[in-house]
């Protein structure tokens, strides 16, 4: 991987930047951003001569196409809505594509079963367009394909996460403090979360599914929904062997829930005094902005022990050699599991936020160097060994906990 460009400099392009200034197979980061004053002080807290920074308008394909000329892959960052852009500007400059999250049109076709945009466009021009691969979705398909690579037929795949908060407060009333970018975290909550159902693309009401689950201590028992996110989109597209069910489910944020049931998530207009207003810009405005975790972390706050905690669960079921199977994988989000280990990542990588970036440079490595079909695939497409090889070789290994179970009548 010689020329890598970053779209977005916020809470997750600044992590990308910082493990790929520390790889010897990068040679060359251009960091872009429409706030070029960001990623220049990205650039200058990360402090690597390979890093340099352009002001980038992600609204604008001729202007991404400039950035991007000379590179081997674009790793996209920034937020959602601009993926197309990128994805056009990609393929015209001759470059590999990664994303760590999905929206329009792409979302839409997975679940419409319907062509995938830029899909030929990519095959034609001997490319990979990877979408979706960070951490959830990412490192979550790859351990379902690595899973249902063990089974002859797979009948359903469950996810839930178990976002806990392990931050003490004497506050009796807490702001909404999300630990991802705002704008996705409150679209996500208020949009209606899709599930395949018996085979079939269904959209349910936010916060219905509901469900009291039982995750590993430190959590326990928490409240958990079907929530609006991409494995249940992907993944029945993506890992065939006849699934029928795939959800995803996450706990229930009774703040995030008032604020979409308010209105703060519309994107219309209102009038307040006679001044029209869009009730979201009013909340992002407020909101705290996560990118400023990149710009303080230093050594002495890599050490305070973690604000979050995250388990994720997986049931698959299927059938092997003719048998009813469940394999039920668990692992944490954020890769590191104890205090040590979160500090030892910060003296590695420049940063503790490597859940979403690490991954999204492990898959841009895998297309630069054959590893991955050409057009638009998933992670879950590629070789789930390899892929979680080089996490380890990179020096974050993916540590999961893998139970099967079967049922068994004498």
């Amino acid at each position: 991987m010689e020329k890598v460009l970053i779209v977005g400099a916020g809470a997750q392009g600044g992590p990308c930047a910082s493990i790929l200034a520390r790889d010897k197979d990068v040679s060359e980061i251009v960091l872009s951003d429409i706030d070029i004053d960001l990623a220049n002080r990205v650039k200058d807290k990360i402090r690597s001569d390979k890093i340099s920074t352009v002001k980038v308008d992600a609204g604008k394909v001729d202007d991404i196409e400039r950035a991007a000329k000379g590179a081997d892959v674009i790793i996209n960052l920034t937020l959602v809505r601009f993926n197309s852009n990128i994805m056009e500007a990609a393929v015209k400059s001759g470059a590999h594509y990664v994303d760590a999250a999905l929206d329009e049109p792409i979302w839409g076709q997975l679940a419409g079963k319907q062509p995938l945009e830029f899909d030929d466009e990519f095959k034609k021009a001997g490319l990979t367009a990877l979408i979706g691969c960070g951490g959830s979705p990412g490192i979550t398909n790859v351990l379902a394909r690595y899973i249902c690579d063990k089974l002859d037929y797979v009948d359903r795949i469950y996810i839930r996460d178990g976002t806990f908060s392990l931050k003490e407060t004497k506050e009796v009333v807490s702001t909404w403090e999300p630990d991802w970018c705002p704008e996705i975290a409150l679209t996500d909550y208020a949009a209606k979360p899709t599930v395949f159902e018996s085979g079939e693309y269904k959209k349910y009401p936010p916060f219905s599914g509901c469900e009291e689950y039982n995750f590993p201590a430190p959590v326990g028992p928490i409240l958990v929904c079907y929530h609006s996110h991409e494995e249940a989109v992907m993944l029945p597209r993506f890992i065939g062997k006849g699934v029928k069910d795939v959800w995803f489910k996450f706990p229930v944020d009774p703040i995030a829930g008032a604020l979409v049931k308010m209105g703060f998530a519309d994107a219309e207009p209102i009038d307040v005094k006679g001044v029209k207003v869009v009730p979201r810009d009013v909340l992002m405005k407020l909101v705290r902005r996560p990118v400023e975790d990149f710009l303080t972390e230093d050594e002495n706050n890599a050490k305070l022990p973690s604000r979050f905690i995250e388990p994720m669960i997986m049931e698959v079921k299927g059938k092997k050699s003719g048998e009813d199977v469940k394999y039920t994988i668990s692992w944490f989000y954020s890769i590191f599991t104890n205090a040590e280990e979160k500090l030892g990542f910060y003296k590695k990588f420049g940063t503790t936020n490597i859940a979403v970036a690490l991954p999204a440079i492990v898959g841009a490595k895998m297309c630069i160097e054959g590893n991955a079909e050409k057009g638009v695939i998933g992670p879950e497409c590629l070789d789930a060994i390899k892929f979680l090889k080089m996490m380890a070789n990179m020096g974050a290994p993916v540590r999961f906990h893998e139970v099967l179970s079967k049922e068994v009548s004498i």
